[in-house]
């Protein structure tokens, strides 16, 4: 799916550095920040759901009868 990525000019000017540092274009750098973060998303909620069952627990027992 192709999409158009409006960035302020700082945003541009440090994807462009980071971009370069790592020897990739600019859309690949964007790419793999999108990857990452998605990635860390999953992470993040699985942890936030480990955290309700374990506060919650009696709750949640309750609930379930």
């Amino acid at each position: 799916m192709a999409m158009t990525l409006r960035l302020s000019e700082k945003q541009s000017r440090e994807l462009r550095k980071v971009a370069e540092k790592q020897g990739i274009s600019m859309q690949e750098a964007a790419l793999a920040a999108v990857d990452e973060y998605l990635s860390k998303r999953q992470i993040r909620l699985k942890e936030i759901i480990n955290k309700i069952k374990v506060e919650d627990k009696e709750l949640l027992e309750r609930l379930a009868k």
